[in-house]
């Protein structure tokens, strides 16, 4: 095949795609930390169009703001990379699209950007299906070795891919964040 991505995430794509289309769902993502990688390895592949409905790069704050309806509340309570902005993201691509489900992606590729409570490597995801109860937040944070921009965002989007298989996620129900100490 004449891939430009990877073959392990184009693979992850394909199954994607399949296991979506049997079960007769269309997806969208919302994506920052991976600009567009999850959106790309989907429409590698013929035939997506009848699977995959939307892809949402808001890279800066002002796009989450713009575009996915995110809260600025949200945004300065909690942070661009957090579980509560990821959860909006996802709501906001369901919102703008005619998707079943969707998964939003917002992390610190690097090579700066980080701190000590979220350094390089840390991506939250979430995932939103239409029709479920929006109390219920499906997300997860993670931390990913650095090693390298390119590594960090390749793994993101498998694990974004990985979240957009129909049946239980692969992570646990999200505890809520709480606001920072004054």
């Amino acid at each position: 095949m004449d891939a430009l991505l990877p073959e392990q995430l184009v693979e992850a794509a394909r199954r994607v795609l399949e296991a979506n289309r049997a079960r007769g769902r269309r997806i969208a993502v919302a994506e920052s930390c991976t600009g567009g990688l999850v959106s790309a390895a989907l429409t590698e592949l013929p035939g997506a169009s009848d699977v995959f409905e939307a892809g949402f790069v808001t890279y800066s704050n002002d796009a989450k703001l713009d575009i996915l309806k995110v809260s600025q509340d949200v945004l300065e309570t909690f942070g661009a990379v957090s579980i509560a902005v990821a959860w909006s993201m996802a709501q906001g691509a369901l919102t703008k699209s005619e998707a079943d489900v969707a998964v939003a992606i917002t992390g610190i590729a690097g090579p700066g950007g980080g701190s000590e409570k979220k350094p390089v490597g840390t991506v939250v995801f979430a995932r939103a299906e239409r029709g479920a109860d929006p109390s219920h937040v499906v997300a997860d944070s993670r931390h990913f070795e650095d090693n390298g921009r390119g590594g960090i965002r390749l793994q993101a989007a498998l694990c974004a891919l990985e979240l957009l298989m129909p049946g239980d996620p692969p992570s646990e129900e999200a505890p809520p964040e709480e606001a920072p100490a004054p």
